[in-house]
């Protein structure tokens, strides 16, 4: 399935409907009195986050959305049915805006939130509520009142204690897939992976740990180069960070010249991105000549911890694990 994280949709209430204009039929009765009975009340567009649905992809096909109009009211005062309400599934971590305005209407950050986006147009009152000592025959009733409509983004940021970053052909992917059950697409090419990947790892220390694997960012991410911008939304959401380098690529002149790039982007696209607490990795150390490139790096980044691994061969996975679960329990003590 396509990972869709952004879509504008238009969506409509229901119509109220009609009020009644009826008399009962009983001799020596003027009309046989007013019975006209209300009209329904339209149906309401509700959102609601759903944990089955990970992504926007099924507000593609279609981009109107309408809730159902209230029927009419009809004699004996019988009154209309109400129109059903139109519930939309949405991902948890969705953020919904006005499309023409940008305001934030609402963040949904919660599992099985339920909220009324629109409000169905309420249904005209039939001509028996119209009767009065000096009306006792009114030949006329309430319209329905016409539903809402508007225009919304719908904007998936992703929901993950961790999010893995770096620039392309770090081992992000390798990584998530070796400590949680996501699979996403590995290879050696320019954007290794296309969509963010979630995953879950499991400790074997507490609570599982929620982790995103964000995809490659490169220099001027924080402008849109490379989908950056769309990548660096997701990390937003996340509590702290896994700066994930690849040793075997480490310039001894300029060891730390991806580092620098990626906590630059960061900066430059939101400062508090930059000020999330980072664990920072040097991957494919079981490559030739990658030992030598982590002390040299090791040397330069004298103010943090580095911690080495090889994705490839598990070598210091659990230590990793250990650090995130630490980390994520004391963010204060990095």
């Amino acid at each position: 399935m396509k990972f869709i994280d952004e879509v504008i949709i238009t969506v409509q209430s229901g119509n109220g409907g009609s009020g009644c204009v009826s008399f009962r039929r009983e001799r020596f009765i003027p009309l046989g009195g007013p019975d006209g009975g209300d009209g329904g009340k339209g149906g309401d567009v509700i959102l609601l986050t759903a944990s089955q649905k990970r992504t926007l992809y099924h507000f593609q096909q279609n981009r109107l959305y309408k809730a159902k109009n209230g029927s009419s009211g009809q004699g004996k005062q019988k009154a209309g049915k109400g129109g059903n309400d139109l519930v939309l599934e949405i991902p948890c971590g969705t953020v919904v805006s006005d499309a023409d305005t940008g305001n934030v209407l609402k963040d949904f950050t919660k599992p099985d939130t339920k909220f009324v986006i629109l409000n169905g147009g309420r249904g005209g009152q039939g001509n028996k509520r119209f009767k009065t000592s000096t009306n006792r025959a009114p030949r006329f009733a309430q319209p329905g009142e016409p539903g809402q409509i508007l225009k919304i983004k719908l904007d998936l940021k992703l929901l993950a204690d961790v999010g893995i970053i770096g620039i392309p052909n770090a081992g992000k992917s390798t990584l998530i897939s070796l400590i949680s059950s996501a699979h996403p697409k590995t290879g050696n090419y320019p954007f290794t992976t296309l969509s963010p990947s979630l995953g879950v790892v499991y400790t074997g220390w507490g609570e599982p740990v929620v982790v995103a694997d964000i995809p490659g960012l490169i220099k001027g991410a924080h402008k849109g180069a490379g989908l950056g911008i769309r990548f660096l939304k997701h990390i937003e959401r996340t509590r702290i960070l896994v700066h994930l380098i690849d040793a075997s690529s480490i310039d001894p002149d300029d060891p730390l010249c991806d580092y620098n790039i990626i906590c630059a982007e960061l900066a430059m696209y939101n400062k508090k991105l930059a000020g999330k607490p980072q664990i920072v990795v040097l991957n494919k150390m079981d490559l030739p000549g990658a030992k030598n490139a982590a002390d040299i790096f090791k040397s330069a980044l004298k103010h943090k911890k580095t911690t080495l691994i090889s994705a490839v061969t598990g070598q210091g996975i659990d230590d990793l694990k250990s650090q995130m679960v630490q980390l994520l329990d004391n963010p204060h003590e990095q």
